[in-house]
């Protein structure tokens, strides 16, 4: 046992024990890096063939939805409207990049909004005008002359030609207003699911799903994101699309936010936490703002209907009592 002991004791036998385990030290040293890029490597080719199983999913999806007939996005146009803009040539005065956003903003997509747009500008003023005149000369009582009549009529018809603008910003205004409401929470919704594991193409098919019930809109938008993001070969274009779509300095900030995360590598859901509490922040603003202005809105409902009847209330009775004693 005392030979064992001096033998392990020995410096001649510490060193060579030293040497072995700098050599397996170094070893490990140039091989665990490469061990290790080889796992991130397999890592990234599992993730490469999940967005491409991803991506032929969803393709399939909406080959399906379109056979079935349940998708509205490729109809083509036909019938008398579509007669009339080819007939006149209105795609080269109206159809522009400018006016298919302003379409995609209204959620109208496709070439039937597009062609029934068209139409109604060239329409509108005539179809006005004719209203405009039978309602003048012949169904309503103004007493003026045939030329204040007819003045009015082409007034009339020159504002007909704004009311297909008119009503594609009212459609836009509306839809913008269900999309600010609902999406916080489908912001919040969007963080739990990165969160969890799930890849930015499911989660945002999952919050769409549901976001459903409480805004079509924006769910409607979320499932073209997850689509454009299955398709498109760079993300930052789904990204830009989604801000282009809503026209919403909020949603354009979770975007810019996405296309950061993505080009510089930072933490995905990071940056969704950060943004959905300044959402849920900018919302609670809104709203005491909101209430804050309630006061002086008030004011003159008060004054007009609510004090004359308080008025009447406390001082009727003494104004009876005073008529009897006369």
């Amino acid at each position: 046992m005392q030979e064992i002991v001096d033998t392990v004791m020995s410096p001649p036998f510490l060193a060579t024990l030293l040497a072995a385990v700098s050599a397996f030290a170094t070893i490990l040293a140039f091989v665990m890096p490469m061990l290790a890029r080889d796992q991130m490597n397999q890592r990234m080719r599992v993730m490469a063939l999940e967005r491409d199983k991803l991506r032929s999913q969803r393709l399939a999806e909406l080959s399906k939805e379109q056979r079935a007939g349940k998708t509205r996005l490729r109809q083509t146009p036909k019938g008398f409207m579509r007669e009339i803009v080819d007939k006149f040539d209105l795609r080269s005065q109206f159809d522009n990049e400018e006016l298919r956003n302003k379409l995609k903003m209204a959620g109208l997509r496709g070439e039937a909004p597009l062609v029934a747009f068209m139409f109604f500008r060239v329409a509108a003023p005539p179809l006005t005008l004719v209203i405009a005149l039978v309602y003048l000369f012949f169904l309503s009582d103004i007493q003026s002359s045939t030329g204040m009549k007819a003045l009015y009529a082409v007034l009339a018809a020159g504002a007909g030609y704004y009311l297909p603008n008119v009503f594609i910003t009212n459609l836009t205004q509306k839809r913008q207003q269900a999309i600010k409401i609902a999406f916080p929470e489908a912001l919040d919704m969007l963080l739990i699911c990165v969160q969890s594991g799930m890849s930015v193409e499911a989660s945002f098919g999952k919050v769409a799903k549901e976001v459903a019930n409480q805004s079509v809109e924006l769910a409607e938008e979320m499932a073209l994101t997850t689509a454009e993001l299955s398709y498109l070969p760079d993300r930052r274009l789904a990204y830009e699309n989604l801000a282009k779509r809503t026209a919403l300095p909020s949603v354009k900030a979770v975007t810019t936010a996405l296309i950061q995360a993505e080009r510089y590598g930072t933490p995905v859901g990071q940056a969704l936490r950060v943004m959905a509490k300044e959402n849920r922040d900018m919302r609670m603003s809104e709203a005491e703002k909101k209430a804050a202005a309630l006061p002086p809105k008030l004011t003159v409902p008060m004054i007009l209907f609510f004090l004359p009847v308080l008025f009447l209330v406390i001082l009727g009775p003494a104004a009876i009592t005073f008529w009897k004693m006369q």
